[in-house]
């Protein structure tokens, strides 16, 4: 098994030991390979809940430019829900898992 295959394994455990989901590995797999490189770096792994400028770049980079959703108060909303839902005490917010996770949210999977 590759890194990239383990990985992606450590997610589908996060989102079920966590949110109690079964993945799609499909998805989850297609969101992993479109984060590219920043999956195998510990900083750009995770997302920051605490950091605005953090939730921006989810927003604009991810949100309005991968899925192209229009800005509007609801991504604010879906990602302050999806934040809440990972807890804030949880320091290890990855960010496939929240990609998955909002792509689900805004029902976007076409996207992928």
């Amino acid at each position: 098994m590759n890194k990239r295959d383990e990985l992606i394994e450590k997610y589908a455990a996060d989102l079920k030991d966590k949110f109690g989901v079964d993945a799609d590995m499909d998805l989850l797999t297609k969101v992993a390979i479109g984060c590219g490189p920043s999956i195998y770096n510990a900083d750009s792994s995770t997302v920051s809940g605490s950091d605005e400028s953090e939730l921006a770049t989810v927003k604009n980079n991810f949100l309005i430019k991968k899925l192209g959703l229009e800005d509007s108060a609801d991504l604010d909303k879906g990602i302050i829900e999806v934040m809440d839902k990972y807890g804030q005490s949880n320091r290890n917010k990855y960010r496939v898992v929240v990609y998955y996770l909002l792509t689900k949210h805004f029902k976007k999977e076409s996207a992928y």
